[in-house]
């Protein structure tokens, strides 16, 4: 299938793959200035956006499409589920991804009886009940949730709420699979053998994906450092727009 893709600048290729609920259109600001330096690249996610749905929505599938629709290799930056993907995909075709940027990411999103940086199952099943009643009120909750004590969170939270159905409404088998992926993926057994040069960014003030589970990330990958931005929570990259964009530059700049 094709992904809706929408390309800036040039240079080297850099992805950016949004998280839950979202489209390509949330990274519209930083992608403006990532794009003075290199060619970048915002897509929808199969089932949001302008992307039409799958058959079925899990990691394979979703790594699959975004194999097809790509074919030189390039550096993936992820967001929240969408770093989840830009693991899988290192880890499954790594001569597809050439670094890895993962920002406010997590290999296991679920708590688990091992893993403590993670959100109480019971409430994602909540979100997943609550969704099945209402999906677009379920949806700017969860928006709420990554927002909490952002420094400049009401503003952040009116603009991204007006971005949220800007490109149509997902589709809901996608949104289930989504929430699937959050409450039954983890990474960690992949994470070893996952060599590429990686970035890792963590708000300091995240709720959704804790800090704690950055540093993890940095510490299980073979070529990885975590930076934390101080005063963001879930969506460094729209509350702190100019940090965000120095740390990737840096980084790809190495």
């Amino acid at each position: 299938m094709s992904l809706h893709v929408e390309s800036i600048g040039s240079g080297e290729p850099l992805l950016l793959i949004h998280g839950w609920g979202m489209h390509g259109g949330v990274w519209t600001d930083v992608a403006a200035k990532l794009a003075t330096a290199f060619r970048v690249h915002t897509l929808d996610l199969p089932g949001n956006g302008a992307s039409a749905p799958l058959p079925e929505t899990n990691l394979d599938t979703l790594v699959h499409s975004l194999s097809e629709q790509f074919g030189e290799p390039l550096t993936v930056c992820g967001w929240s589920l969408g770093g989840q993907l830009a693991l899988h995909w290192a880890a499954r075709e790594p001569e597809k991804v050439r670094r890895l940027i993962l920002v406010a990411s997590t290999p296991c999103f679920a708590a688990r009886e091992d893993w403590f940086f993670g959100m109480d199952g019971a409430v994602l099943e909540k979100f997943a009940a609550e969704l099945e009643q209402n999906h677009a009120a379920t949806l700017r909750r969860f928006i709420a949730l990554q927002l909490r004590g952002s420094e400049n969170e009401r503003e952040l939270l009116s603009s991204l709420r007006e971005r949220l159905f800007s490109r149509g409404e997902p589709d809901m088998a996608a949104l289930r699979g989504g929430l699937d992926i959050l409450r039954d993926a983890d990474l960690r057994g992949e994470l070893a053998g996952i060599e590429q040069p990686t970035l890792v960014i963590a708000g300091e003030r995240d709720k959704l994906t804790l800090p704690q589970a950055s540093h993890y990330l940095a510490q299980a990958l073979k070529s990885a450092r975590a930076v934390e931005v101080k005063g963001a929570a879930h969506a460094p990259f729209l509350s702190h727009p100019e940090i965000f964009v120095e740390h990737v530059k840096s980084f790809l700049h190495e």
